[in-house]
């Protein structure tokens, strides 16, 4: 796959089947499952917000390997490449096409913020993500890596927009951008230094594809999964208190 695309290939055999409603099938204990279950995939055309396409990619230099290699590690080990505290649970399969994983992410305050994604797509240079509703963003992210000027690259590419208004003001306060543009930085160099990379300097394009908000999208707000993750926190904390024996 080469930098420019932000789609996955026509591969008819890597795609997941259509769905109505998401289903996790299991999760580790300590896994908050909320958010997820039941939920229908949230597409471009249903999200509130701007729509940007973001582009993160490192230069694996200083070593020699293939773009299904680099693919092969980063599903294997995907979520351990993320800043310490995010994780995304995925069944013993792994990242498959159709399966859905649990994210849990670290929030301000000690919050625990839980959503989740679908495998669209997955083959041996690509794999593909879409959100559920309540997600902070609507749309896909794809994961891939290419061989370009006689290297290899590792690439994030996201295709979303906020999923309603609350996320579309964090956007526009720029600290929604910041945070994101920084997980992915980081994901990227620890993917470079894991693969054997000495220093790896990872490079973002960020570019404005449509800067209409979807005013009829607004409801979206109802499944914000932050809002929802809050409000549960409670229960989160009443079951550390008193686990079950």
């Amino acid at each position: 796959m080469s930098k420019s695309e932000n789609t996955p290939k026509n591969n008819p055999n890597s795609w997941a089947r259509p769905v109505d409603k998401l289903k996790v099938s299991e999760s580790p204990n300590e896994a908050i499952n909320l958010n997820v279950d039941g939920r229908k995939l949230s597409g471009l055309t249903h999200g509130f917000g701007q729509l940007w396409q973001k582009t993160y990619k490192v230069r694996l230099s200083g070593i020699e390997i293939t773009p299904q290699a680099v693919v092969e590690e980063w599903k294997a080990n995907f979520s351990k490449f993320w800043p310490q505290g995010n994780n995304l649970y995925v069944p013993l399969t792994g990242i498959q096409p159709g399966e859905v994983g649990l994210i849990n992410l670290s929030a301000p305050g000690g919050l625990k913020l839980s959503t989740g994604v679908m495998v669209i797509y997955a083959d041996d240079v690509s794999f593909s993500f879409m959100t559920p509703e309540g997600h902070m963003f609507a749309g896909m992210i794809t994961f891939s890596a290419y061989e370009e000027d006689d290297g290899t690259f590792a690439q994030v590419q996201a295709l979303i927009r906020a999923n309603d208004p609350v996320y579309e003001v964090s956007f526009r306060m720029g600290f929604g951008h910041k945070s994101e543009d920084a997980f992915w930085d980081a994901t990227l160099k620890n993917l470079g230094q894991h693969l054997g990379v000495a220093n790896p300097q990872p490079t973002q394009t960020n570019s404005l594809v449509d800067s209409r908000m979807q005013w009829a999208e607004w409801r979206n707000i109802w499944n914000n999964a932050g809002i929802r993750s809050g409000l549960y926190m409670p229960v989160v904390i009443v079951k550390k208190i008193f686990p079950r024996g």
